[in-house]
């Protein structure tokens, strides 16, 4: 059993209800992107300033923004971040994400690089992985041009976000890509076959629940046979000993609750340096709600605290 839902989290159940919004699920995956981004402004706090905030197009013709925190001055050389967007691998961009984006860099007191991937179910698993990849190895050897550290580069990212963060961290440890020193999960999905006892407890009265887990795998991991891949569930991968050090952030209201404890229990017992907070009168999501869940913004300072410590 969770805890009571916090007030503000009721307060925006309450709006979802009276505004009349449809799930996910029942809508195309289209309508879906312009549904969730048009809550962006009703939903998020007003942009902190930053020192930079510069679009730019990624070899391969991804989108992506390069933020470089308050207070930094042209030449300063900064560690930095990948970040990956949430939103099911189906909807989200940078835009959805740039007050997180803003508020972590300038927290951090690192550069982070916010990325676009192709989105299903125009792009199917591994699309996402292989666009995020490309980005993080762009960034490094480029990361003079960015004024980033190539010794202290972290991955991050919230839900599907998360779950590629995760990838990511363990292609590094494996050669795959340049060396990551940290890697902040937030409400991370770390399994697709979706068996964790968390998905029976959310049905229904939530934001996300099993049933809108499902539509976004469908769209984006359709066949079963992709399920074990550990680049689809992080979770199933042989080993997680030797990634980089990480901070897990799980909230109670989520069907994803489960599998990023287990993720995060995992990193421990396999001798992996883990913070894990586990917030148990929170939904999935809230931290793109502050407008509404006020607590959002202690949650993101915690983990920017996380970010700034691990790449000191």
């Amino acid at each position: 059993m969770a805890a009571p839902l916090h007030p503000d989290c009721l307060t925006l159940l309450e709006m979802v209800k009276a505004s009349g919004r449809p799930a996910f699920n029942l809508i195309s995956p289209e309508e879906a992107r312009e549904l969730y981004a048009a809550g962006r402004p009703v939903l998020q706090p007003p942009p902190p300033e930053v020192a930079e905030a510069r679009d730019l197009v990624l070899p391969g013709g991804n989108r992506a923004r390069l933020y470089r925190p308050a207070g930094s001055v042209p030449g300063q050389v900064l560690p930095g971040m990948l970040y990956m967007h949430g939103g099911g691998w189906v909807f989200g961009d940078i835009d959805t994400h740039d007050h997180l984006a803003r508020s972590l860099a300038n927290q951090a007191g690192c550069a982070v690089l916010s990325v676009d991937y192709r989105l299903a179910p125009e792009h199917r698993f591994p699309a996402a992985i292989e666009d995020c990849a490309a980005a993080f190895r762009h960034m490094a050897e480029n990361a003079a041009t960015y004024g980033m550290d190539p010794a202290r580069l972290a991955v991050g990212g919230d839900s599907a976000g998360g779950s590629m963060a995760a990838v990511l961290a363990l292609m590094s440890r494996d050669g795959a890509l340049p060396p990551v020193k940290f890697q902040l999960l937030l409400y991370p999905a770390t399994d697709m076959a979706m068996r964790h006892e968390s998905y029976a407890r959310f049905t229904g009265g939530v934001p996300l629940t099993a049933v809108i887990m499902e539509w976004f795998r469908d769209h984006y991991a359709p066949d079963p046979g992709s399920w074990n891949d550990w680049r689809a569930s992080p979770l199933r991968a042989p080993s997680l000993a030797g990634t980089a050090p990480a901070y897990v952030l799980t909230v109670a209201h989520d069907p994803l609750c489960d599998e990023g404890r287990d993720y995060a229990a995992r990193l421990e017992r396999e001798g992996v340096r883990v913070q894990h907070l586990h917030a148990a009168d929170m939904l999935h999501g809230m931290l793109t709600m502050g407008a509404i869940i006020r607590p959002a913004a202690t949650y993101i300072s915690g983990a920017a605290a996380a970010l700034r410590d691990g790449l000191s």
